[in-house]
């Protein structure tokens, strides 16, 4: 599997297809086909934010484990929290950082 095609493949393959959604004539068709990309394009987001949180602290987010008896289970992320995971802010004005960015979009500063 590890030769197979990866996340980032995947997340191009889905924005090609939503590309393509504009040739269905039937509005209708359409506009469902376009949700239904746009949120298999979020969830891969959202994958890939967490499974890079887990690997950045050293968790191996694919090895499966067992919970521990009498220990409950927090409350899982919510969407939101999950889109937002891995991302930095701004040391000046607290706005989220684009990785892609060497400045804060917000601000101007300069992130090192």
């Amino acid at each position: 599997m590890a030769d197979g095609p990866h996340l980032d493949e995947f997340m191009r393959h889905l924005q090609a297809c939503l590309d393509e959604t504009m040739e269905i004539d039937d509005k209708i068709e359409r506009n469902e086909r376009i949700l239904q990309l746009e949120i298999a394009i979020q969830e891969a987001i959202i994958f890939k934010n967490r499974y890079t949180e887990l690997v950045s602290h050293g968790l191996d987010p694919l090895l499966l484990v067992t919970q521990k008896e009498g220990v409950e289970t927090p409350p899982p992320a919510t969407k939101s929290q999950a889109l937002s995971i891995g991302l930095s802010n701004c040391s000046k004005c607290g706005s989220t950082l684009d990785p892609d960015l060497p400045f804060c979009p917000a601000c101007g500063a300069i992130e090192k």
